[in-house]
């Protein structure tokens, strides 16, 4: 689990480390330089390299020194010398002119094969200045050191204009702003390198694939023994979502499925899976609140109960029953979310799941989505939040986790009922609440940028592709 710092703990950290700071300095320039490498700086190539005057700048000036070395014609358009006499910075670019690196005032841009942005660092925020401003529309690509100029890493936003980075090079930790917000619209491809700080508290944990391991099954496993689910929902020409959150928690690897559709639809589902059960409740087109207590007669044989998938509106009453009634581990998603009309009703006797997105958050919580505001749900409600998005957030507990696997190939209705049955299946075969959302939201993004490779991504393509990345 990697962890995500803010701007502030970063800071604390560099004045807190062991090595001095021309020797981080010193490691954080070599890296960029080697970056600068991989994106094709070469013997004769041009690079501009934009250099502040703060310590951004001096990890500019180390990179140009490098660069020089290697025979690439760098140029340090500089905006200002680094400030104080006795500067890391200052010493940095004194160190760089004496290898050779033409150091000159920020200009107008000038023709180059790269540009290097070292103005300002992950503590910046506000506008960037004018004379910064027409060097944005540079056609050579971008290697941004620790941000992109005009971003802000607390929280991803941009007053007015940034750099659009092709490549982004931090130290020791990604900031929070690299993955919310403009961030990742403004980051590239980012890497974070060890400059041998350590520690940090982290804000956010970033959910990688070494993560979220998917728990075998044991020689003697029986079909209930390897995760049950019962999806509940189904409402007049909302079956499929019920299905598709049935059937994705089947290829997800739950043992046994049940589909509880209200009765009037049981017979058009029977056809839709020959491997999801299905169960009618009532005999109407909708479920009524009296219909809670037969859909929980032998409940008790299912891990997770899913509910809201094609539900239908108006169905606060039926929805209160089931969380109510139900004292086991509960999976509420679409509709379900959106019977709910007081997010203190969401504290309950068993364990919990929501998994709205960023609408249905807002109008649960009147709150925007963010990750702040899903772990105060959760902290407050004692339940785990999987706030779905780009990225997904995952807040239980501690610090909330972030997923950034997956993108706009999975904005198609549909999506998030596989997600939904994705992560009960996952949650039913042993993961605690937080991991089985964290690694259904990772796999579910994981198959659907494969799936994009070949094909337009449509969530019963979805479904199969899940099963095939969970193998």
């Amino acid at each position: 689990m990697r962890s995500v710092i803010t701007p502030e703990e970063s800071a604390s950290l560099d004045a807190a480390a062991a090595d001095h700071i021309d020797a981080l300095m010193e490691q954080a320039g070599l890296w960029v330089a080697l970056a600068a490498v991989e994106m094709g700086a070469g013997y004769g190539s041009r690079v501009a390299v934009l250099a502040g005057p703060g310590n951004n700048g001096g990890d500019a000036y180390v990179a140009a020194k490098y660069l020089a070395r290697r025979g690439v014609a760098v140029i340090v358009y500089a905006r200002g010398f680094p400030k104080g006499d006795f500067s890391a910075a200052r010493r940095a670019a004194s160190a760089a002119a004496n290898a050779g690196v033409t150091v000159v005032p920020l200009s107008e841009p000038v023709a180059a094969d790269l540009v290097i942005d070292g103005l300002f660092g992950s503590g910046f925020h506000g506008s960037l200045p004018d004379d910064v401003l027409p060097w944005l529309t540079h056609t050579a690509p971008v290697l941004a050191i620790d941000v992109p100029s005009g971003l802000n890493a607390a929280d991803g936003s941009v007053e007015g204009e940034s750099f659009h980075a092709e490549r982004t090079i931090t130290f020791h930790a990604f900031k929070v702003g690299h993955l919310v917000g403009e961030g990742p619209d403004r980051c590239g491809l980012i890497s974070a390198r060890d400059i041998g700080l350590v520690g940090g508290e982290p804000e956010l944990r970033l959910v990688e694939e070494s993560d979220v391991r998917i728990p075998a099954r044991e020689r003697t496993a029986h079909k209930w023994s390897s995760g049950s689910v019962m999806v509940v929902g189904g409402s007049p020409g909302l079956t499929g979502a019920l299905m598709l959150a049935a059937t994705g928690a089947l290829r997800s690897g739950a043992g046994a499925v049940v589909a509880a559709v209200p009765g009037r639809w049981q017979a058009a589902l029977a056809g839709m899976s020959a491997g999801v059960m299905t169960r009618g409740i009532g005999a109407g087109e909708r479920f009524d609140a009296v219909d809670a207590a037969e859909l929980l007669e032998g409940a008790d044989r299912f891990d997770i109960i899913v509910l809201g998938p094609g539900l239908g509106p108006e169905q606060d009453k039926f929805v209160h029953e089931v969380m109510t009634r139900w004292p086991g581990r509960l999976l509420i998603d679409a509709d379900g979310l959106n019977a709910i009309g007081d997010p203190a009703q969401l504290r309950r006797e068993g364990d919990t799941i929501i998994t709205p997105h960023a609408g249905e958050f807002s109008r649960l919580t009147g709150e925007d989505g963010s990750y702040r505001a899903a772990a105060h749900l959760a902290e407050s409600q004692g339940i785990t939040v999987l706030l779905k998005g780009n990225p997904t957030i995952v807040a239980g507990s501690g610090a909330p986790f972030v997923v950034t696997e997956g993108g706009p190939e999975l904005a198609t209705i549909g999506t998030g009922d596989v997600l939904a049955g994705a992560v009960a299946a996952l949650w039913a075969r042993g993961l605690g609440a937080e991991m089985a959302a964290c690694a259904g939201a990772f796999w579910h993004g994981r198959a659907g940028h494969r799936l994009a490779e070949r094909t337009v991504v449509t969530a019963e393509g979805l479904v199969d592709e899940i099963g095939s990345v969970l193998r």
